[in-house]
Formats: structure tokens, C-alpha cells, sequence
């Protein structure tokens, strides 16, 4: 996780979407990012999902249905958001949750490249 620089791109705006299951983020240049709760959920930072270095990670399966019930401010850099799973160890910086709008599309693809190859689902 990087530490804010001059080159950190900055929310100006976060708003939950609670029936949608949406994370909505604006930012500093105008773009703006609709990051659906189980993206969020399945590409977690935390070890639990990312392990402790490569090779670890764990594929999260049956999310598709997980909600955000809470967001939680870390410092000026990150949120920290609440899962309906339980889950709460992942904090999000201002360039990772940056980064992930940048490329949900290939986000999703990969995570569900590797839920067939598991032979696993989302539900």
C-alpha cells in the first residue's frame, strides 16, 4: 500500500449504495467509479484473501450476494469497509480503490477465469 504522494489520486467524493451494493467513488480529475461490493470483497487487501506474499492468495468464492454494511475513514489514505460476511481487515488506499475503477473490466475477468478453473462459483 502506497502512502499518499503528490500523485495519489484523491476521492472528493464516497458514497455507499446500499441497495445496489455499490461503492461509489469521485475523484480529484473528474472520473468517477462504480465498484460493486463483491469486487471489493474478493480482491480484499487483506492476508486473508491476498496471503502473506505471492503465491498465497485465496480465491473468495460465493460473494456475489455480499453486501458492505459499513465504511470506516483510515487516517487521510484509506477506508476500511464492513462486510455482511464479516469480513473487516481490508483497508483500501486512495490508489488501490483508484487502480480497481481503472480496471474493473479486467478485474472481473480474471477473477472469473480463476472461479472456472476452480471449478468454483459466485453464488
Amino acid at each position: 500500500m502506497a502512502g499518499l504522494t503528490r500523485d495519489t489520486p484523491i476521492p472528493t467524493e464516497i458514497t455507499l449504495h446500499k441497495a445496489s451494493r455499490v461503492l461509489e467513488l469521485a475523484f480529484e480529475s473528474g472520473e468517477r467509479f462504480r465498484l460493486p461490493a463483491e469486487l471489493l470483497r474478493v480482491y480484499s487487501p487483506s492476508a486473508e484473501v491476498r496471503g502473506h506474499g505471492p503465491g498465497q492468495e485465496t480465491l473468495q468464492v460465493g460473494k456475489r450476494n455480499v453486501e458492505i454494511t459499513g465504511v470506516e475513514a483510515v487516517g487521510h489514505y484509506a477506508i476500511r469497509p464492513t462486510f455482511s460476511d464479516g469480513h473487516d481487515t481490508g483497508i483500501f488506499s486512495w490508489d488501490l480503490l483508484y487502480d480497481m475503477g481503472r480496471h474493473e473490466d479486467d478485474l472481473w475477468t480474471t477473477y472469473l477465469e480463476r472461479l472456472n478453473a476452480a471449478g468454483a462459483s459466485r453464488d
